[in-house]
């Protein structure tokens, strides 16, 4: 992604969220999007991949706080500040060639390099443009608008973010993925339990540095797309059985499928409440340090329709119940 990419693209609009909106709301506003425009569901639709790759390509910087802090700082630099070409320079150097040559975008007049530029702040306050260098290439400046423009100190390369969506399974059981980066392919190792929004550093795979500064890293920011019947919590995997209100009042024994494709069999004490969440030890996530569990939450089923033996049924047993009040000291909890 260039410099100019940041400058024209409104990933705030991208993901319909506004500028001040926390973690949360801008991670909730990407699954929604992103459900809706995944090519799983818009199978041959061109408009709605491209959709799903702008919305990832938001994500990516948006829900990194150092890259949407770069993000925001260039945005609004664009918007007020003024550059001109320094001595030596042929016409006048915009923004997209500056951030061209801080991208590794296009060379400047004859192919030699960048062109000079000298920034002028449009006020006194606010960060100026030698502030946001230095908090994207780590510092090391010596003289730069005073006749030179390169760093003579090592400086560090700038981070480079990428993202990449992967099927719940894989991200259950690891992967790898191809990605292109500058020009070249690189490869991440995912590992096993990955979960959604999770970022993976690959040191040193980022720009490189400048007069011997070491290179950024590459940071990978990793989606998962949802499945219809397990989560990822951490190690652990979770899931929903419905049980009938006799199966939970008397007890019973179930039998759940598991991500293998085996099955194990569940026993639920009577007088399981709904939302009670089961615990199968070591069915969850297998990695070489860990095995997770898996948690099984019982939803108690409330019939819609009841055949008249099981509607009188159910009267005879609300009578021998007659007088337990299950909301005994509600009100007195709720006005504490």
């Amino acid at each position: 992604m260039t410099g100019q990419d940041w400058m024209e693209k409104d990933f705030y609009a991208v993901l319909g969220v506004s500028k001040d909106a926390d973690d949360a709301a801008v991670k909730k506003a990407y699954r929604k999007l992103a459900r809706q425009y995944h090519p799983d569901q818009n199978q041959g639709d061109a408009a709605a991949e491209s959709k799903f790759k702008e919305i990832g390509e938001a994500y990516a910087v948006l829900s990194d706080p150092e890259q949407r802090r770069q993000y925001d700082a260039v945005r609004a630099m664009a918007g007020g500040a003024r550059f001109s070409a320094g001595a030596g320079g042929a016409g006048a150097g915009g923004f997209e060639d500056i951030m061209g040559a801080m991208f590794g975008g296009a060379q400047g007049p004859g192919g030699r390099g960048g062109p000079r530029v000298r920034y002028s702040q449009g006020g006194n306050g606010g960060a100026g443009f030698e502030d946001i260098l230095g908090s994207m290439f780590g510092g090391g400046r010596t003289a730069y608008g005073s006749g030179t423009t390169g760093y003579t100190t090592p400086t560090a390369g700038a981070d480079v973010v990428a993202q990449v969506t992967l099927p719940f399974r894989a991200a259950v059981q690891g992967t790898t993925a191809d990605l292109e980066v500058n020009g070249r392919t690189i490869t991440a190792r995912i590992p096993a339990g990955i979960n959604d929004g999770k970022k993976i550093r690959l040191r040193g795979k980022g720009r490189p540095g400048v007069a011997g500064g070491q290179a950024g890293d590459l940071v990978v920011t990793v989606h998962v797309t949802p499945h219809p019947v397990w989560t990822l919590d951490g190690l652990d995997l979770r899931m929903t059985v419905p049980v009938t209100f006799a199966e939970a009042a008397l007890g019973t024994t179930l039998e759940v499928p598991t991500l293998d494709g085996a099955t194990v069999r569940l026993k639920v004490p009577a007088g399981t409440l709904s939302g009670r969440a089961l615990r199968v030890k070591g069915r969850g996530v297998q990695t070489a340090k860990a095995n997770g569990d898996l948690l099984v939450t019982v939803q108690v089923v409330v019939p819609q329709k009841l055949s008249r033996k099981a509607k009188q049924a159910l009267e005879t047993f609300a009578a021998e119940n007659d007088g337990e009040d299950v909301r005994a000291g509600l009100a007195a909890r709720a006005a504490e």
